[in-house]
Order: structure tokens, then sequence, then C-alpha cells
């Protein structure tokens, strides 16, 4: 999808809704102190990656699309960095940056694993994804058959491959959360998403968290 097309989705009602409330439960499950640095891996046109920059931390964004890094950089907003970079060869030492963000980036990784060692590998404290999650409404609307729109060809997990794909790395406190339950954005998906609490596991946003050893 065209950077500016898949960013203009977040400018929607729909949009802005699923936008916020993903990143409400990003950044509390993040648990960031102002001015920590942040890596946001597959940071695709940059919308993510511009909210943390915003909340004060100082946030680098790689990607290999060209031209969504050119629309990133040319919609910086907080003093973040974006280069071009291979989620599976990260172009930065051991612990380079406090925090990492992966946001559905890896649900289009083939070799997720190597993917995911290399962000462990870059991280000092907390390593948190985003994953499409299959056991949701949204799978079933959106997922099935090699998925449709700006979900074809993307992996959806469950929270047994979640669980998998972190044996053997070097991290410890592994947590699952969720959100958007019902992904249609009406007044009862709202709702929803204000008394049903994050830990229950069919949202279609899979928030996933874990702190690396010391």
């Amino acid at each position: 999808m065209d950077a500016a097309a898949y960013n203009a989705w977040y400018e929607t009602a729909r949009g802005r809704w699923i936008g916020e409330t993903e990143y409400r439960l990003l950044y509390q499950v993040l648990a960031p102190a102002p001015g920590d640095s942040l890596l946001d891996v597959g940071c695709g046109s940059g919308y993510f990656t511009r909210r943390l920059a915003q909340d004060h931390l100082r946030v680098t964004g790689v990607d290999p699309d060209a031209g969504m890094l050119r629309f990133a950089a040319a919609h910086a907003a907080a003093g973040e960095w974006y280069l071009f970079g291979d989620a599976c060869a990260l172009p930065f030492p051991a612990r380079s940056f406090d925090l990492c963000v992966c946001i559905t980036a890896l649900c289009f990784i083939r070799e997720q694993s190597r993917a995911l060692a290399e962000m462990a590998r870059v991280t000092r404290r907390r390593l948190v994804l985003g994953l499409l999650n299959r056991h949701s409404l949204l799978y079933l609307q959106k997922g099935r058959a090699g998925g449709a729109g700006a979900y074809h060809g993307a992996h959806w997990h469950t929270h047994t491959e979640v669980r998998k794909l972190f044996e053997g790395l070097p991290v410890a406190r592994l947590t699952l959360r969720s959100a958007i339950y019902l992904p249609g954005g009406g007044s009862v998906a709202r709702l929803c998403e204000q008394v049903l609490p994050n830990r229950l596991p069919w949202g279609s946003f899979l928030v996933v968290s874990a702190d690396a050893a010391a």
C-alpha cells in the first residue's frame, strides 16, 4: 500500500479510534521514562513512531521500504530519526536502545525468529510487539484465505505461537494483552474497549512484552 494512503487511514473516524486505542495499550505496556531511547522496527509511514517521539522519547525508526521512509521522514514530528534497515540484521550494536517496539511489522517478516532475536539483541530493558491475533473477530473478517486489503500476506499469531517465538531468547516476564475486540469502531465497540479488561485474549491487536534479561 502507498505510504500516504496507509497513513490517511489513521485520519478516518475508525482509523483514529483504532490508532488511539492501540497506542494507549502499547504505551501502557511499554511503560517508558521520559528521555528513554527507543527503536521502532518496521516503522512504515511513522504513525506510531511520531506518537512515541511526541511523548518525549528519543526515537529511531527503521524500515526496508524506501517509500515509507521518505514519507515518515517528511512528516517527522518531534526530532525522531528514520533509517533504512532490515529487521533480520539491525544496524546497531548490542543493547543500543532502552526500549524496542515492532508494531504489526513482524506479521509480514518471513524469518520471524531471526528478526525477534535481533530486536532482543539491541534492547536494554523492554521489547514490545504489536501482532495480529488469529483468535479475533478481525481475523474472521480480514485474515482468512491469505488476507484481504492491507492484511494480504500477513501472519496472524496465536498465543501459543507467540510463546514459542520467545523460547530461548534472553528475556523474562513475557506478558500478553489485547485490544480492539469489535473492530467496526461503532458505539458498541467503543463501549467494549472501556469495560472489557485487556487481559482477555480475543482482541485483534495483540500486544506482547518481554523484559531483557539482566
